[in-house]
């Protein structure tokens, strides 16, 4: 969904707990399938692996080649290392259950970490016009969307962060 199209989208309370509970549920199945037909464990990353590529071939020519966004605008989210935990954790304990309990929980644990390392330099203070907002704020402020309404996009008003004054429920 869009929470994971725009950098300034990629909120501190609902990015991180909707996308990893939308994007267990392929590398779940597919690797319950390659389990239970073939005992083959990786299923989970491989699925990751290939929504990755399809990801990042509509990031780019979508994105980039289509509207001119710059790339570290609209990047995906990273979920190899919650999809290896969820294989890996197959592989050791030779149970569903098991993974769906523990594995399940290492994804979606491990989504937030697994994605610092990219998401941490657009999380930094800058200031504008003398207002201090983040750095993912201020490129969303300089490359409007043309479908988006003005209610969503004030910044650090918005951006899914708040509808009115708190957090939409």
């Amino acid at each position: 969904g869009d929470w994971d199209f725009w950098t300034d989208w990629k909120d501190r309370r609902l990015w991180v707990t909707v996308l990893p509970i939308m994007g267990i549920t392929f590398p779940a199945a597919v690797q319950a399938v390659l389990w239970w037909r073939y005992r083959i464990a990786f299923g989970a990353t491989l699925c990751v692996l290939g929504l990755l590529f399809g990801e990042w071939v509509n990031r780019y020519f979508n994105f980039w080649g289509w509207t001119y966004f710059p790339i570290n605008f609209v990047f995906p989210s990273q979920l190899i290392p919650g999809a290896i935990v969820l294989d890996v954790v197959l592989l050791v304990s030779n149970s569903m259950q098991l993974t769906a309990v523990v594995g399940g929980l290492g994804f979606g644990l491990l989504f937030y970490p697994g994605n610092w390392p990219v998401m941490a330099p657009l999380h930094l203070p800058v200031e504008y016009n003398g207002m201090m907002m983040t750095l993912a704020d201020l490129s969303g402020y300089h490359y409007v969307r043309t479908g988006m309404p003005e209610y969503i996009r004030m910044v650090e008003k918005g951006t899914l962060r708040t509808f009115g004054k708190d957090v939409a429920p």
